[in-house]
């Protein structure tokens, strides 16, 4: 075991995640600005990702062009991880335990951790450990320029980059194009979205309503709109209101059996999350719901959008 104060070439912060694509860059956005002021090398370990059935292929480079260096800051991410021993001691400590005992965190745990690593990166300081691990969801853990910086270094691989522009170039570059983002959950309760969807068709009045408000602002080309949902109903129900919406085909699961980050989908799921969040970005209108979805706002150092409407629990509130 190395013991504290080695040399910054063997220390390390592990951005340590398995969930969807948004809590990943985010928390990415976050290690790399903790990496960047202490002069650590960075780790990208997205192993064990909920897209992939595949517990030992990392999903970072499936999804994302390998990366050798983000702004100055060395990157290990790919599969070579999987022969990499990193050099303790750990922080957060519960890192430090044998590996058999790590085998199964409870959420409490998580959360704890969490506050553990908010708490080191505001300090400003360093941590005596050599190898600090994030393994948590870091969202607000760092600062718009960490995301901008992220997003500025790492690219889609090329073949989904096509993807994107050939849709857009087809489908959305002749329009002003109001981007919808309807995050339903699916049977899933994530970051309190239930209230939002306690009266189910009152909700989707809302997103309605938003939408009519949206195409009744100034565009400079013909509106489209664009819709990015989790649910096969949110789907149907949008289309009902508004015929000539547009989509990116894709499965969804059953109803109220889950998100769609699910390795039942394959890694088509993730090209799908990835396909949307770019092309999100290039809207000239966004509306999300419920307002404080992740997948639009971490998004938002591409978004150029020109307007956002934005949502309380009850209705529509105001336009940016």
């Amino acid at each position: 075991m190395q013991m504290p104060g080695g040399s910054k070439n063997d220390q390390f912060v592990v951005s340590r995640r398995r969930t969807g694509l948004g809590d990943c860059l985010w928390s990415l956005a976050a290690a790399w600005r903790f990496a960047e002021r202490t002069g650590r090398k960075l780790v990208i370990d997205w192993r064990g990702s909920c897209y992939l059935d595949q517990p030992f292929t990392n999903a970072f480079p499936v999804f994302f062009e390998p990366v050798q260096d983000i702004a100055g800051v060395q990157v290990i991410c790919d599969d070579r991880i999987n022969q990499h021993s990193f050099p303790g001691p750990f922080f957060p400590a519960w890192w430090n335990r044998p590996a058999i005992d790590c085998a199964y965190r409870p959420d409490e745990q998580i959360f704890r951790e969490r506050d553990e690593l908010d708490q080191l990166f505001q300090s400003g300081q360093d941590s005596d450990a050599n190898t600090v691990v994030c393994d948590a969801c870091l969202m607000w853990r760092c600062d718009e320029e960490a995301e901008r910086e992220i997003f500025r270094s790492i690219k889609p691989r090329s073949e989904v980059q096509a993807r994107i522009d050939a849709i857009f170039r087809e489908h959305l570059a002749s329009f002003s194009v109001i981007g919808i983002h309807v995050r339903h959950g699916n049977g899933e309760d994530v970051m309190g979205h239930a209230p939002y969807w306690a009266d189910p068709e009152r909700a989707l009045q809302q997103v309605c309503n938003a939408i009519d408000k949206a195409k009744a602002l100034p565009h400079a080309k013909p509106v489209r709109a664009f819709l990015c949902t989790d649910s096969a109903h949110v789907l149907e129900r949008v289309s009902a209101m508004f015929p000539d919406v547009f989509t990116i085909p894709k499965r969804f699961q059953a109803a109220q059996a889950g998100p769609l980050h699910s390795a039942a989908l394959g890694a088509e799921g993730g090209f799908s999350a990835l396909i949307e969040m770019y092309l999100l970005a290039r809207c000239d209108t966004v509306i999300r719901f419920p307002p404080d979805e992740r997948f639009h706002a971490l998004c938002a150092p591409l978004c150029a959008a020109r307007y956002r409407i934005r949502f309380e629990r009850s209705e529509p509130i105001d336009l940016d």
